[in-house]
């Protein structure tokens, strides 16, 4: 499989630019316009160039937002065919890849994403005179208009912005300013170098608290390298969980039906209904055309669908800001339910093997121990040769429980 939760991405190099240019050709067809967007990195215009060669010489149409938050051609491909994203996420500089999008902002399914890689294998050159057109547009003025037609002003409200050199650059601090706020922005030049590792961890933000409490900010909002993710500070300077930030948009917005992935904490669920998918951002979107009123993930991925089907950085920014004027969200925030939570990560050079032979449908996806007061969730990394155990419990005890089931789990391979 070439694609993974979230598209296709690896280290940029040639089996990189092969693949972006075949994957071209299998989108484009004559009568289809593909809506192309890219973010900050170096290596976006290549790729961008091979992607579009593939789908003019296949017979298709472009039309070229240019540099964009992945968010941005997600929602903007209701007026298109397919969107397609040059990024890598929250991955390093060196990585880069290709998302794709369907009209209603979700990410290709397991089921297209089958039958793209199929299309690959048989490139569709057209003659000279029946090739595709391309075209500019602005896909980023209508999406930045949908976003603050749903919400309130932020005047008075100051707050720190990290986009961490990321394309957040060019839509969270025009977005937030315009609707009223004092945004004091960090690491905003869309440079395509990272002043900060891209994913928005506390160990790669720990500058962020004391910038928080000086300039007396209602808290900070981070984006990675696309800005499909964010998360955030609160006026105390403290870094929010992904479980917390989750619970507080859940609580905030009145929310009864969600979506999550399996490593979630199941405190959750003593504020809402839950279904689970496993871990990315493509499978919540999917289950959420299906059910619920929210999803996300606490990696940072927010989903509203009544707005789009991807998890959008921006428009979450906008909404934590909204809900930092409302409420005192440190309160807020002592107030959740809270659970143990333990994580782990053990280096094995065939973790893919070792989880397929535990029964795992997909090594990623991964292998979920669940027991009354706490759960266990073994899976293996999507980037590096490692396994991740991520164990909760009612109590610490049942926490420590379940991590070492899982670990007894994992031991039966050795002694295969």
């Amino acid at each position: 499989m070439l694609f993974g939760s979230s598209g296709i991405r690896q280290r940029y190099g040639q089996d990189l630019k092969d693949i972006t240019l075949a994957l071209g050709s299998a989108i484009g067809r004559p009568g289809t316009e593909i809506l192309v967007g890219k973010d900050t990195r170096m290596t976006g215009p290549i790729l961008g160039n091979l992607l579009a060669a593939g789908i003019l010489a296949a017979g298709g149409d472009i039309c070229d937002a240019g540099m964009v938050p992945t968010p941005t051609v997600a929602f903007g491909t209701r007026e298109y065919t397919v969107g397609a994203m040059i990024t890598a996420s929250h991955n390093p500089e060196e990585y880069n890849g290709v998302k794709l999008f369907n009209s209603d902002g979700s990410s290709v399914s397991r089921y297209q994403q089958n039958q793209i890689e199929e299309a690959m294998r048989k490139t569709r050159w057209r003659k000279w005179d029946e090739q595709g057109e391309i075209q500019q547009v602005d896909a980023m003025t209508p999406y930045l208009h949908a976003i603050m037609e749903n919400l309130e002003s932020l005047d008075g409200l100051t707050l720190i912005l990290d986009c961490g050199n990321g394309v957040g650059s060019l839509a969270s601090p025009r977005l937030l300013s315009n609707l009223g706020a004092e945004v004091c922005c960090v690491n905003c030049n869309p440079s395509g170098h990272f002043a900060r590792p891209s994913e928005p961890l506390e160990e790669h933000l720990k500058y962020l608290a004391s910038m928080v409490t000086k300039k007396n900010a209602k808290g900070a909002v981070v984006h990675d390298g696309d800005a499909d993710r964010m998360m955030a500070f609160d006026g105390r300077g403290k870094f929010i969980s992904g479980d917390k930030l989750l619970m507080l948009f859940v609580t905030y917005m009145g929310f009864k039906e969600v979506v999550t992935t399996y490593d979630a904490s199941m405190a959750l669920e003593e504020l809402a209904t839950v279904r689970r998918t496993p871990i990315g951002d493509s499978y919540v979107s999917d289950e959420l055309t299906r059910w619920g009123n929210f999803g996300g993930e606490p990696s940072g991925a927010w989903i509203f669908p009544e707005h789009s089907l991807c998890p959008d950085g921006p428009y979450a920014a906008a909404m934590f800001c909204e809900m930092a004027q409302e409420w005192d969200i440190p309160t807020e925030i002592d107030a959740l339910p809270v659970y143990p939570v333990l994580r782990e990560s053990l280096s094995y050079e065939k973790a893919a093997e070792v989880m397929t032979f535990l029964g795992a449908s997909s090594p990623t996806d991964g292998i979920r121990l669940k027991e009354e007061g706490g759960w266990c969730l073994i899976r293996a990394s999507g980037t590096e040769p490692k396994i991740r155990l991520t164990a909760e419990g009612l109590r610490r005890e049942k926490a420590r429980e379940m991590l070492e089931k899982g670990r007894a789990l994992l031991k039966t391979w050795k002694s295969a």
